[in-house]
């Protein structure tokens, strides 16, 4: 017999971590007719779960909504017309409900889990069976739950737009989440990636991941130009990572190729007043494009890749329990993280 109610967190207001609040005894709603109850077992964070209680996420965000936009689980019990799944599949969740495929449309951004819609922070949750998928079969549920935000946003960044190729040479800035998977999806395909960090110890780390060349953007503040002259003929990069966002941007116009793509896709390094202007990606003939994630057909078209070359992702050996997600954020405020930082849900 299905649960009637569910452990849950919810972010009320904006005046940061202290905005969440812990409910042990919330209802379950009744399943509808297209409707999966999944039970999960892992979720992971994201900088957006960071921005939303802080008030600097720049997308739909309701009040009192559950957080989280990343979950792995099994289903539970399914709606009377209910054809993807059947009770005791693995699954994850997608990001934003309505992408299923194609562009997103303005309707689609507005159905955000964790932002509009309730996530994934929580003991059960009831999803339409549109905005869910089938886990690979090669991962556990904790590698799962790292997939429906940063690895979907770094598959997009590589062939969401302009299909990356073997031989192509990819830039990725630091160690997060987006930027592991993006350098483990450009291994896959036979790229040279060419990775930033700060850290010596987190350029080992890179470097047993599969990265040809790492630069220590502190030690050399000019990395884009270096980046450059690290590629054939000194030519620059196919495809650039961006997750730095202003205080970054720069750079990547030094190191991208002409006719290469710059996937602007956070704001980690925050904002700055000398930043590029638009009319830069004229001056090095690039197209420089901001992304939202992907759609559930890039996400079964991803997780057959990740099926097919065995990839798994990078996962914090740090796990944190439900109850412990006050903690879990600050540790990955403070970026004490490496790759994913999750949280274990259920059994």
């Amino acid at each position: 017999m299905a649960p009637s109610t569910t452990k849950q967190w919810t972010v009320a207001g904006q005046s940061g971590f202290d905005a969440l609040k812990w409910d042990e005894k919330t209802p379950i709603p009744s399943l509808g007719e297209k409707d999966v109850l999944v039970k999960f077992h892992a979720a992971s964070l994201n900088f957006r779960d960071l921005a939303i209680p802080t008030g600097k996420y720049p997308f739909p965000v309701r009040d009192n909504v559950v957080p989280g936009s990343d979950g792995a689980g099994t289903v539970e019990e399914v709606g009377s017309r209910v054809t993807r799944f059947k009770k005791g599949d693995k699954v994850a969740t997608l990001f934003n409900q309505g992408h299923l495929a194609g562009s997103l449309s303005p309707a689609a951004i507005g159905t955000g889990l964790g932002g509009a819609l309730d996530g994934t922070l929580r003991e059960y949750g009831t999803f339409d069976e549109q905005g869910l998928v089938h886990i690979p079969s090669n991962l556990n549920f904790f590698e799962a739950a790292t997939l429906p935000c940063a690895a979907l946003t770094a598959w997009n960044a590589l062939y969401g737009l302009k299909p990356l190729q073997p031989g192509h040479t990819v830039l990725t800035q630091g160690t997060g989440g987006v930027s592991i998977f993006a350098l483990q999806f450009a291994k896959a395909a036979g790229a040279r990636v060419i990775a930033t960090t700060s850290s010596a110890s987190k350029a080992d780390l890179l470097k047993k991941y599969g990265a040809d060349h790492v630069i220590n953007y502190k030690e050399t503040p000019n990395w884009g130009e270096t980046a450059k002259a690290l590629t054939p003929g000194g030519l620059g990069c196919e495809h650039i990572v961006e997750v730095g966002g202003p205080s970054t941007l720069k750079q990547s116009l030094s190191a991208i190729k002409i006719d290469g793509v710059i996937s602007i896709i956070g704001f980690i390094g925050g904002f700055s007043k000398d930043q590029p202007s638009f009319l830069d990606a004229l001056s090095n003939i690039c197209t420089v494009r901001g992304l939202l994630v992907g759609s559930r057909q890039q996400f079964e078209d991803m997780n057959a890749a990740i099926e097919a070359n065995d990839i798994h992702p990078v996962v914090d050996e740090k796990v944190f329990g439900l109850s412990e997600l006050k903690e879990a954020y600050k540790y990955m405020y403070e970026q004490k993280h490496f790759g994913k930082l999750t949280i274990r849900i259920g059994e």
